[in-house]
């Protein structure tokens, strides 16, 4: 009997932004959703647009997965995360034994093909890039949400995540930001008027 899927089912109970106020609650799963769709589609832009050479499917699977640890460790916030250099290398100690027990919880038959989705130190570099690229734009996108809804709890989280995808050097990413995120701003009606 194998624990892994039931697990990965608790995805759902784990909260994100847990230090922040929220207008709507955020789980891991519906994030690694978002997040799977976004590296899909920058695979995709990658490839099209850049000369890329991705399978967006193996970036999709590999976004699916990126917060999967955190079944076994919780969601630590940010601020505490990369609150200095000691802790920041602990708890990557900690995601990597919390990976390594999930990949356990797979019959060995099928670990071979979990391996580079679940341990991050066995992911292709310029897929963990990807991911993180998506994985960025997805917090942003939730920051840009909850300033939408009237939250002023997400500004210096805003601004510091744009930050960070200015500073970004995939290409695909400044694709994406400029084609797909303007419609974040607009509501429904007007996304629909758009169509």
């Amino acid at each position: 009997m194998s624990h892994f899927f039931a697990h990965l089912a608790r995805m759902k109970l784990i909260q994100r932004w847990p230090l922040m106020h929220n207008v709507r609650k955020e789980n891991v799963q519906e994030h690694s959703l978002q997040v799977a769709c976004v590296a899909h589609m920058l695979a995709i832009i990658s490839n099209k647009k850049f000369d890329g050479k991705f399978s967006p499917d193996k970036a999709a699977a590999i976004a699916i997965y990126h917060d999967a640890s955190e079944v076994l460790t919780g969601d630590l916030p940010t601020p505490v995360k990369y609150f200095n250099k000691e802790i920041e290398v602990e708890y990557k100690k900690i995601e990597g034994i919390a990976e390594a027990r999930l990949l356990s919880m797979l019959p060995e038959e099928f670990q071979q093909e979990f391996r580079e989705l679940l341990l991050s130190d066995e992911t292709p570099s310029e897929y963990k890039a990807l991911v993180k690229s998506a994985d960025t734009l997805c917090a942003y996108l939730k920051c840009l949400e909850e300033l939408h809804a009237g939250n002023s709890e997400f500004r210096s989280a805003k601004a510091r995540l744009e930050s960070m995808l200015d500073d970004n050097p995939n290409p695909a990413v400044s694709y994406f930001r400029e084609h797909f995120i303007p419609s974040f701003s607009l509501n429904l009606d007007q996304i629909n008027q758009l169509l």
